[in-house]
């Protein structure tokens, strides 16, 4: 494995992150991307609530 740098420390927060519930566990949660993934259940199964300001 090759790596460059050190790791980035960004918070979710500053990355206009989104809220999600998972359909599948009921997890609530806070994500970005275009594939959101439930961290507790790993389920794609997730909806959009809102999006944090």
């Amino acid at each position: 494995m090759c790596s460059v740098g050190d790791a980035f420390n960004i918070e979710v927060t500053q990355l206009n992150a989104k809220f999600y519930k998972c359909a599948d566990c009921s997890n609530e949660f806070r994500g970005v991307g275009r594939k959101v993934v439930c961290p507790s259940c790993h389920s794609g199964n997730v909806s959009l609530m809102f999006k944090e300001e």
